[in-house]
Order: structure tokens, then sequence, then C-alpha cells
């Protein structure tokens, strides 16, 4: 067994960019209390576990430092990067709790195939009970983008705010932990904005994965996506970015490629910490 302390959706030449994940090459013989502990003991939002490597891919499961979850974008992303430097082919799959994952991989940047996600309203008490935990109000809303649920690698909601929402975002972490874990929502709470046509800002709250907030989250990203195809935001195919974490002091980059049918592709780079 091997830990490796990875930083994925990095933007060049600034160290400080970048979420950290924990890989853990050869889990083999770890139990779940011992993967937990070691997720816990790191300290990072997640951490992946790689077990049954071989050349073209690996089993992965991942862990936040309170509970298993089903995927991880920045930590897939981490993995991939991690078993191209260790020799792997330039595609790999990796068999997840969400499903099967393809990473095409090089030593510096990888891109995941995500798995086929849903996109449903987001309306009534449950929205305001998010509104209030995020401390929002309606108003806050872009009233171009409806509020969404997204279920893909993890559940989660989807909620677009108007320009200036983002930055005074003060969301009340235990309002929003408590939802997560009533609703099942393993994934991170993100609240974007529209800056551009291809440009997206996000925040995203994240205490289910034991922080206050994600800097880079590339499940939420491919979620973002998927809502926007099937919403006719943008004209597909299609490219955007997701510019996040600079609240956290960990900027983030991440690619998001929409194409007309099939499953969303999420691109980052990721280096060691």
């Amino acid at each position: 067994m091997r830990i490796l302390r990875f930083r994925a959706f990095t933007r060049p030449g600034d160290r400080a960019s970048g979420n950290p994940a924990g890989v853990v090459l050869d889990a083999n013989p770890l139990s779940d209390p011992e993967m937990l502990a070691i997720a816990a003991d790191l300290g990072f939002s997640e951490t992946a576990f790689l077990s049954s490597i071989t050349p073209d891919g690996a089993r992965v499961r991942y862990f936040t430092p309170r509970a298993e979850i089903a995927f991880c974008g920045h930590a897939t992303i981490a993995s991939g990067v991690a078993l191209a430097r260790e020799g792997a082919g330039d595609t790999v799959s990796f068999a997840t709790n969400a499903g099967v994952v393809p990473v095409a991989v090089s030593p510096q940047r990888a891109t995941l195939t995500a798995v086929e996600t849903s996109v449903a309203p987001l309306d009534g008490d449950l929205l305001g009970e998010l509104l209030d935990a995020l401390r929002l109000d309606p108003t806050d809303l872009d009233p171009l983008l409806p509020p969404a649920f997204i279920r893909g690698g993890n559940p989660h909601p989807l909620v677009p705010v108007a320009a200036g929402v983002l930055q005074r975002l003060d969301h009340d972490a235990d309002a929003v932990l408590r939802l997560q874990d009533r609703e099942g929502w393993d994934g991170t709470v993100p609240v974007v904005h529209r800056v551009s046509a291809d440009r997206f800002a996000s925040r995203n709250p994240f205490p289910r994965g034991g922080i206050r907030e994600d800097p880079a989250t590339g499940s939420a990203a491919a979620g973002l996506g998927a809502y926007l195809r099937q919403g006719g935001h943008v004209a597909t195919p299609a490219e955007v970015t997701v510019e996040q974490g600079a609240e956290t002091g960990h900027p983030s980059s991440i690619v998001v490629s929409i194409p007309s049918e099939g499953r969303i592709r999420v691109t980052g780079t990721a280096d060691v910490l």
C-alpha cells in the first residue's frame, strides 16, 4: 500500500491551486474501517482507494473523513494521473460504486467520462429549506437558469444564482449538513453563476465531506454539463470552464465537454502536493 497526496484541477504555475486528494495504491488488504481511518487522518475532502490495479484500470472506492461515497471527480483525476505516472496506458477504466468510469490519462492531465446523469426540477419546500440553509433568498436565483436536482456520480442539488451572489455566500454549514444527511446528498451543494456563455463560477459547500467548502468538484461540474444540455442552455457540442475555489485559497479550473449526445466529459490537470 502506498499513500499519495495530489491536488487536482490545478492552474498552471500556481502551487496553491487545485483540490487536495488522497490516492491510495494497492489498497486490496484494507478493510472499510481502515480506509475510513486513513481518509480521516489525511483530512482531505475525499481519498480514492485503488485495488486490483492493472495497466488498464482499477477498482476505486472513495471515502470522505466521515463516510464512503459513490464517486469523486477530483480524486478520479488525481488517480488517473497517478496511474499514468506508474506506467498505465492512455486510457484506464475505473470500476466505481457509481458505475464504470473511463479515464483518458497522462502524467499531467486526465479526462473522466461521467456516468449517465439525470436532471429534475428542484422546487417547493425542499428548495425553500435549501435556500434558508445557504442563507439565500429566491430573489438571489438566476431567472434564466432554474434550480435542479442532479443524479449522477453523487446526488446533489444545483443552485444557479444571479450576479454578485457568490461573493457574499455565507452558508449555515450545520443546516446544509442536516439536509445532506437527511436527503442522502453525497455530493457538494454547487451554487453557480454564469459569467459568460462558456464560463461559470462556482462555490460548493460540502460539510458532509468534513470541510466547509470544496475547492474543485469534478462530479458537480459533470452535473452542470448535463443540466445545461438538457435545459437547452448551451448549443451542443459545447465546452465550458468552471472556475472554483478562489474563496478557499485554492483556485481551480475545470473543463467540461458537452456532446450533443452521450456522457459528459470532465478534464483537469493534477500534480503532487
